[in-house]
């Protein structure tokens, strides 16, 4: 029983990767340029619809994470473990970053284009959507880091890392998260 929730536990932090696609979908959607309005609300769908998906695997590591704490032994060593400690407070993190990209960013984000009239997107309009897409930009980026550091962490519940080793794995992380808001990956790592 324990192994497989670990399993599931591991296998739902790999589906939180909408970070990562949300900002390859981003990326690729400048490639556009002025794209018409049913290219944008695509893209636009896309992304929403990760929010409500990525909502369900964080309340599934949440779940099969105290459920893998539960079955080691007590609750108590949430608290008293460093690792676990930061492994849940990144998940909250993750979570509430989530839910203001959700419930903040995305409703300004919806009720401007839901102004659009026709196959274009007026400039005004469009000048006032592209500060909140920045600002959800940033924030996925932060998102991809805090994934990739619970990935991090994740593996040092069981084994101890050399610290430094875990400094150059955070740094690669801070540095991956940045290139990929910066730029478009299209061949992965390259």
């Amino acid at each position: 029983m324990y192994d497989a929730i670990k399993f599931l536990h591991i296998l739902t932090v790999v589906f939180m990767a909408a970070p990562l696609y949300n900002l390859i979908v981003v990326n690729e959607r400048l490639r556009f340029g002025k794209a018409p309005y049913a290219v944008d609300r695509y893209f636009e769908n896309l992304i929403k619809s990760n929010a409500l998906r990525c909502f369900v695997f964080q309340a599934t590591a949440f779940a099969t994470g105290i459920l893998l704490v539960v079955l080691s032994g007590s609750l108590i060593v949430l608290f008293t473990n460093p690792i676990l400690l930061t492994k849940f407070l990144l998940l909250a993190l993750l979570s509430i970053l989530l839910s203001y990209v959700h419930f903040g960013i995305q409703p300004r984000i919806e009720a401007l284009l839901a102004q659009v009239e026709g196959q274009e997107i007026p400039s005004s309009i469009a000048q006032q959507v592209i500060p909140w897409r920045s600002r959800r930009k940033k924030l996925a980026a932060f998102c991809l880091f805090f994934v990739i550091a619970l990935v991090l962490f994740g593996l040092q519940v069981y084994v101890s890392f050399d610290p430094f080793l875990t400094g150059l794995l955070i740094l690669a992380a801070v540095l991956f998260s940045w290139r990929v808001y910066k730029t478009n990956i299209r061949y992965g790592w390259f």
